[in-house]
């Protein structure tokens, strides 16, 4: 079968598309034939094996599929790795049905960032109804979802996205305000689409200037998540200053709440149907072909792309 494989760490262009063997089940498996594999930031980073789990060569990298069974279940599942390929092997207990009203693309697209974007918002965030909150990256495949999960939360919404398609697309899905990524003073800015006031919480994957930023620009009891480190120029706080500010930095890796399975299956479950009754719109920003996941990743990291990028393995 044809798959991506890493066999020595790099950027984009350590991705090969080759013919590898295909993975045979074992007791309680189930070979699944793919038909959209996720793209994750974090796949970027395990390509460069410069994330928080290490990794081991040779890689095929994708953490998330939807496809086929042999007996003709549609079904998502959630992988260590392997998701780049045509076909992969994943427990039984693992496969999640596609309801009916839910297509491959997005199904395989609400997996590991609906997840995020809940738990960003809920969990991590405690974000409520009143509340003012800023999410980076708004117009990528966890934003998108972040800021209706946000929305139907009664919270006002401030984008952050860094092209003018962007931030309109942000606006489409319900964002109060949206403010450009790269604007010189970003705390002022941030600011300035709030009435002047600071904000009650931040959903923050950039690191660099822009944390030092939206630090700056949280309200006393307010909320700092962070989920990613993209500019990957890491952040010390002061304890000092977040005592006189009463501020709370939560760091979340979804890796962990994955160790949960009584929370997530739930949680995707909701997800799901909140997409076949048309409550939850998944923004798929281009499906390339599996013989093209290098372009894929080099237009991910360039920021080029809106929403979640997938892969079909049958190209």
């Amino acid at each position: 079968m044809k798959a991506i494989r890493i066999d020595r760490f790099g950027g984009p262009e350590a991705l090969e598309h080759l013919e590898i063997e295909e993975p045979t089940p074992g007791e309680g498996e189930v070979l699944v034939e793919v038909a959209r594999s996720g793209i994750n930031f974090a796949d970027t980073h395990a390509t460069r094996n410069d994330y928080l789990a290490e990794q081991q060569l040779p890689l095929t990298p994708g953490a998330e599929v939807s496809g086929r069974t042999a007996d003709g279940r549609r079904v998502v599942a959630l992988l260590g790795s392997g998701g780049y390929a045509e076909k992969v092997v994943v427990p039984e207990a693992l496969l999640i049905p596609i309801p009916d009203g839910v297509d491959d693309d997005q199904a395989a697209a609400l997996l590991l960032q609906g997840l995020t974007a809940v738990a960003l918002v809920h969990r991590c965030a405690r974000v409520e109804a009143g509340e003012t909150v800023v999410i980076e990256a708004a117009a990528g495949g966890t934003g998108t979802l972040a800021v209706q999960v946000a929305k139907r939360a009664g919270a006002r919404v401030i984008g952050l996205a860094s092209s003018d398609e962007k931030r309109q697309l942000v606006e489409r899905l319900g964002a109060d305000a949206t403010v450009d990524s790269r604007s010189e003073d970003l705390g002022e800015a941030i600011r300035g689409a709030n009435d002047g006031k600071r904000v009650d919480a931040v959903l923050h994957m950039s690191g660099g200037e822009a944390f030092d930023a939206e630090m700056g620009v949280l309200a006393p009891l307010g909320r700092m998540v962070v989920f990613g480190i993209a500019s990957r120029e890491q952040r010390e706080v002061s304890t000092a200053a977040l005592l006189r500010g009463s501020k709370t930095v939560v760091g979340f890796w979804l890796a962990h709440l994955l160790a949960r399975p009584e929370l997530i299956g739930p949680m995707i479950g909701e997800l799901l149907a909140a997409v076949a009754a048309g409550e939850l719109e998944v923004t798929v920003g281009g499906v390339y072909p599996l013989s093209e996941a290098r372009r894929a990743h080099e237009d991910l990291i360039a920021r080029r792309t809106s929403g979640k990028l997938l892969l079909d393995p049958s190209k």
